[in-house]
């Protein structure tokens, strides 16, 4: 099973309303295991272990998320809630690396509302 999953990192908004945010990232990495897809969610691990309202820590733990664009085979971005700085900035990044770049939608035309 593993052998065939495609390796992406997913790319969700997490601050501002944490609590939503960390629930919808939750059905990312559903949905990105049901279509086949090994998801790594940088952001659901490192504000576990790091404070994302220190910036040097928040930033610490962006590093380490984005060191991992290099070995994914594409980055997948769930657009329902919005596209955040932090996205876009993944997304200059895996853009630099070649890392193709999917948008992703599964809540519906009126989950940003």
């Amino acid at each position: 099973m593993g052998d065939n999953m495609r390796r992406v990192i997913l790319e969700s908004p997490y601050a501002g309303n944490v609590d939503l945010n960390v629930a919808y990232l939750n059905t990312c990495i559903a949905h990105a295991l049901e279509v086949g897809d090994a998801p790594v969610a940088s952001h659901r691990l490192y504000p576990g272990i790091l404070d994302d309202n220190l910036a040097d820590q928040r930033a610490l733990g962006m590093a380490a998320g984005h060191a991992w664009i290099c070995v994914a085979e594409a980055m997948v971005v769930y657009t329902d809630l919005g596209v955040s700085p932090g996205m876009l900035e993944a997304m200059r990044l895996a853009h630099g690396h070649g890392i193709p770049i999917e948008r992703r939608t599964i809540l519906g035309p009126k989950a940003a509302q």
